[in-house]
């Protein structure tokens, strides 16, 4: 029987979002389906990984992200447990350790993946600065993934829970070494996780004035982000930016405030499944790519719009 490993990517030991849409995507197979953590307690996560056949336990005692032991034992799970396939999402772990892994194993790997079939080798991912969509084909024993988060509508699935087995982490020479990890003051929504996003432009004027989309962003449970005009003028940082340089975001919700639509930013959001515009501007180009458009200054529509929305709740 075939057989597709997923790498089980934790934040703050929680399972991530991503992950259940993966595990939907190897579902579509009749594949043998095991997952890999690096966590020295599993048992959080069974109920979510229900179903599947087996949870390869990593012990890592708590030590951070380390490419090359993570690199190196990914390797070998492959190799020893003659994996057909590999999925992992694209994020900013998974686009590190991915190649890692497929150099390893000199086996094909296709990134950024919006669909796939990853026994059949084919797949689909955006190219040419997402402006199209284009159709891959990749050959060998082993074939390699990452997957955009947001793209694959979860769906829940029963059963057993998996066997665990653990695996000690691979002895290597570690050649890359995360220093420290420097986290925000308050804890934020994971843009590329959110399912509604608020977003901010050069129109913002300032960075105390990001406190408008905080407040409207509370009542929607969103996240913030920022175009990359925004951070380059020090309105936000650089980890709210989404764009084709910072962050691919596909929420179900997008509101642009004051963002006039570059393609650059554009790219960054364009798989949104509803884009809703303000600006003052009745000639930016975000609305000619938005599902709804509010002609106005973002400073008075706004605050009106999050007062209209508490009224529902």
């Amino acid at each position: 029987m075939s057989k597709i490993g997923i790498y089980i990517e934790l934040k703050n030991n929680q399972l991530k979002k991503s992950n259940r849409e993966m595990l939907t995507l190897a579902r579509r197979s009749s594949a043998e389906i095991h997952a890999v953590v690096f966590a020295d307690d599993v048992f959080p996560y069974l109920n979510d990984l229900a179903g599947i056949h087996t949870l390869i336990q990593v012990p890592d005692q708590n030590r951070p992200y380390e490419p090359d032991r993570y690199a190196e034992t990914l390797a070998a799970i492959i190799r020893d447990r003659q994996l057909d396939a590999f999925l992992a999402a694209h994020s900013a772990q998974g686009k590190d350790l991915l190649p890692r892994v497929a150099a390893k194993l000199k086996s094909p790997l296709i990134t950024d993946c919006i669909d796939l079939d990853p026994l059949a080798g084919r797949a689909v991912k955006p190219i040419y600065a997402g402006k199209i969509w284009g159709e891959y084909q990749v050959h060998g024993d082993r074939k390699l993934y990452t997957v955009r988060p947001n793209v694959i509508q979860v769906v829940e699935a029963g059963g057993a829970h998996p066997q665990v087995v653990k695996v000690e982490a691979a002895v290597v020479e570690i050649r890359t070494r995360i220093s420290g990890v420097k986290r925000p003051d308050f804890q934020k929504i994971d843009l590329t996780e959110a399912q509604i996003i608020v977003s901010g432009g050069r129109a913002i004027k300032a960075k105390e004035n990001f406190v408008i989309l905080d407040d409207l962003a509370k009542v929607l449970s969103a996240g913030v982000g920022a175009s990359r005009a925004a951070v380059d003028a020090g309105f936000a940082s650089s980890d709210m930016q989404v764009g084709q340089t910072g962050k691919v975001v596909n929420p179900k919700l997008y509101i642009a405030c004051g963002i006039s639509g570059a393609i650059q930013h554009f790219v960054g959001m364009k798989t949104s499944k509803v884009i809703v515009a303000i600006n003052k501007d009745p000639e930016a180009p975000i609305f000619k790519k938005a599902d709804y458009g509010i002609v106005g200054d973002l400073f008075i529509v706004v605050p009106l719009l999050k007062e209209e929305l508490q009224k529902q709740q």
